[in-house]
């Protein structure tokens, strides 16, 4: 369900856009640096939220995207610079893309360890500081579309 999904929340967005705000959508080849920067593989439907808005904000919603192409160097709502630092900072694991942070010391992110029939990753909570033996890595939805989704209709109260 993850494009179907992926769809009517897009849908949502451009019949709200006075919440929306967007970086701008990217390149597939800078996808491709972030993929290989990163060595994970995104699936479908974060690449097309990718091609078609970089990274987004609607309304207090941001959901994490590419940015520019020095991910060294970036900021939020830069996911690969996010999850670069996080990885540094706090080892998280390789298998997880920072792509939400609450602003209550846990971040929501696709867990590539997990991939259902079309390799859609879910959407896991990973909570810095805790030790990584101690994580539960709940789940936020079963992959990116429904994330979106959910917090699309949940900033417009649907």
């Amino acid at each position: 369900m993850s494009y179907k999904d992926y769809e009517k929340a897009t849908n949502l967005i451009e019949e709200n856009k006075e919440l929306t705000d967007v970086v701008g959508g990217c390149s597939f080849r800078l996808i491709e640096m972030a993929e290989e920067k990163l060595n994970l593989k995104f699936p479908n439907s974060y690449k097309e939220f990718l091609l078609n808005f970089g990274a987004l904000s609607f309304g207090s919603e941001e959901i994490y995207g590419i940015v520019r192409e020095d991910f060294e160097n970036s900021r939020v709502p830069d996911a690969i610079w996010y999850t670069l630092v996080e990885r540094r900072e706090v080892k998280m694991p390789d298998s997880l893309l920072v792509i939400y942070d609450t602003g209550s010391d846990e971040l929501f992110c696709l867990n590539f360890n997990n991939l259902d029939f079309e390799l859609e990753p879910t959407v896991v909570v990973f909570i810095p500081g805790v030790d990584i033996e101690h994580q539960t890595y709940e789940e936020i939805a079963k992959d990116f579309g429904e994330f979106l989704l959910n917090r699309v209709k949940s900033e417009i109260d649907i």
